[in-house]
C-alpha cells in the first residue's frame, strides 16, 4: 500500500466507521482499521471484506496504545486518517464520564501525537451535533454557540479543540471536523449495519430489536419537551450520506490551514414518535413503547443547517426518511441476531 492509496480508520469496525470503510474503498482506496472492538462485534470487520474485495487491513488495538499506533501509522503511510474511534451515548456519558474522556479525549491526543511521530498530516474527525446543545431554535449553523450539556458532547468540543490547537502550531497539518447530527439506517446490501454490543443505547438500533422480537418495548425517554407531540426532536441522516460526506471532505482537506467545521445533517426535524411511525410503516411490524423520565443531557431539538458543506463542497443528501427506515430494517432481517449469530 502507497499514501495516495490508503486511509487509516480509527473505530472502523464500529457502526459509522465500517459504512466509511465501503464509502471509501468504493473511491478507490485501501482501507486500514484500527479498533480495539470494546463496542462492537469483531465479526464487523469479516462483513466490511465482503464489500471491499481485499482493499482491507485490520488491528485490533486501543488507540491510546500510542507506540503502537505510530508503528502502524509507519508501515502504511496513509494519506490521512479518518478519526472515528470514540464512546458516543449521551446517556452512558452522564454516568462514565471520566470514561469517556478517557477514550475520546485520550485516545484524540494519542492519534495526534503517533501522526506527527509518523509524518501523517491529514485528519478528518467524526464530531457530534450534540456540542450545539439545545440552541435556540430553528435550524444550527456552524456559527452558532457551543452549548455541550454531557460529557460526551464536551469531549467532542475538546477534541476539536485539541485538533486546531495543533494545526495552530504545527503548519504541516489540515483538519476538517465533520459535526454530523443522528445517523441511522444502513448499507444497502444489508451485510452491514448498526449492531451494538449489548442493549443498544441508541433510538433506531432499538426498534429494530424490538420490530425483531429481541426486546419487548421501546423506550421513550420524555414526553413532556415542548415539542409537538412532546418527544424529542432530532435530524436523521442516513448513514450512507454521512460517509459520503467524509469522502467529499477528504477530497477538501487541502482547502484551508485551518481547521474548518463542516455539518451534515438534512435539515428536517423528526421526532421520536415520528420515527417510530416511520419505522412501523417501512418494517410492517408494531413497536410497542413505553415513556419513561428524560435522561441527563439531553436536549429538546437539535436540527442543521447543512448549507455550508452544499454550497463550498456540493454535498447534499440523497436518501429519505423511509430510505432511512427501510434499509435500516433490511439489515436487521439479513442479520436476525446481529454480527455474532452471522458465523
Amino acid at each position: 500500500m502507497t499514501r495516495a492509496q490508503t486511509v487509516l480508520i480509527t473505530g472502523g469496525g464500529g457502526y459509522i466507521g465500517s459504512h466509511a470503510c465501503v464509502a471509501f474503498a468504493d473511491a478507490g482506496f485501501d482501507i486500514v482499521v484500527v479498533d480495539d472492538h470494546s463496542t462492537t462485534s469483531r465479526h464487523s470487520i469479516d462483513k466490511i471484506a465482503q464489500l471491499v474485495k481485499g482493499k482491507l487491513r485490520s488491528y485490533s488495538i486501543d488507540i491510546n496504545h500510542t507506540g503502537e499506533l505510530t508503528r502502524i501509522l509507519r508501515e502504511h503511510s496513509p494519506f490521512a486518517v479518518i478519526h472515528f474511534a470514540a464512546r458516543k451515548a449521551v446517556g452512558e456519558s452522564t454516568q462514565i464520564p471520566t470514561q469517556y474522556f478517557d477514550t475520546n479525549i485520550g485516545g484524540t491526543t494519542s492519534l495526534l501525537r503517533s501522526m506527527r511521530d509518523a509524518e501523517v498530516y491529514r485528519l478528518i474527525f467524526s464530531s457530534s451535533c450534540s456540542i450545539y446543545g439545545g440552541g435556540n431554535g430553528g435550524l444550527l449553523k456552524e456559527t452558532s454557540p457551543a452549548r455541550p450539556t454531557n460529557p460526551y458532547a464536551w469531549s467532542k468540543l475538546t477534541c476539536e479543540q485539541l485538533i486546531a490547537q495543533t494545526l495552530n502550531y504545527h503548519s504541516e497539518f489540515r483538519a476538517i471536523s465533520l459535526r454530523y447530527f443522528n445517523p441511522i439506517g444502513a448499507h444497502p446490501s444489508a451485510v452491514i449495519g448498526e449492531d451494538p454490543s449489548g442493549v443498544p443505547l441508541n433510538l433506531m438500533p432499538y426498534m429494530n430489536h424490538v420490530a425483531i422480537g429481541r426486546r419487548k418495548a421501546l423506550t421513550v425517554f420524555g414526553n413532556d419537551y415542548l415539542t409537538p407531540d412532546g418527544t424529542a426532536i432530532r435530524d436523521y441522516i442516513h448513514v450512507m450520506d454521512v460517509v459520503g460526506g467524509h469522502v467529499v471532505a477528504l477530497e477538501h482537506i487541502n482547502d484551508s490551514s485551518e481547521m474548518e467545521i463542516f455539518n451534515l445533517g438534512t435539515g428536517v426535524g423528526t421526532s421520536v414518535l415520528e420515527l417510530r411511525s416511520a419505522f412501523e410503516l417501512a418494517s410492517g411490524r408494531p413497536v410497542p413503547y413505553e415513556v419513561k423520565p428524560r435522561r441527563p443531557g439531553d436536549v429538546a431539538e437539535l436540527v442543521a443547517d447543512a448549507s455550508k458543506a452544499q454550497q463550498r463542497w456540493g454535498w447534499e443528501p440523497r436518501f429519505n426518511l423511509a430510505d432511512m427506515c427501510r434499509d435500516a430494517w433490511n439489515f436487521q432481517l439479513a442479520n436476525p441476531g446481529g454480527y455474532e449469530q452471522s458465523f
